[in-house]
């Protein structure tokens, strides 16, 4: 089974849990954080194929997450797509709001889901990122 290392960014608990085991039953390793500072914290130490990013964190905001982690070059473009930039490390946006297309815009995820959100699309999202951090690894060797 291809494996991909997630991280997965949820403040609300019983939400983080459920996302995770999902993904661990499929094979996938996950780290979890339920506050910006972890995040970036997990973000400077390891290295990831896919993060699942909630917006409505406490005290800051997953928007500040992606621009703090820009200006760190933690997500780094490596490639255009026409005249969008694909971000190094591809970013779920997790939301129970509305997000504005000017923020999407603005940062370019991979993909957007509104809460509530069927857990097939995350789990497609993440066989996704497995598939293609293996290739990355094949063309590496």
């Amino acid at each position: 089974m291809q494996q991909a290392h997630i991280l997965l960014v949820e403040d609300d608990a019983m939400l983080r849990s459920l996302i995770e085991q999902n993904l661990v039953a499929r094979g996938h390793s996950v780290w979890c954080a339920c506050a910006a500072e972890d995040a970036l914290a997990h973000l400077r130490a390891e290295s990831f194929d896919l993060v699942l990013l909630d917006i409505n964190l406490s005290e800051h905001t997953g928007w500040d997450v992606l621009r703090i982690a820009q200006q760190e070059h933690l997500l780094v473009p490596c490639r255009k797509e026409g005249s969008i930039p694909v971000e190094k490390l591809p970013v779920v946006i997790l939301s129970a709001v509305r997000v504005s297309p000017r923020r999407l815009a603005e940062f370019h995820p991979l993909a957007y889901l509104p809460k509530p959100f069927p857990m097939d699309a995350l789990i497609r999202l993440a066989a996704n990122a497995a598939t293609k951090h293996v290739r990355e690894v094949k063309t590496s060797d």
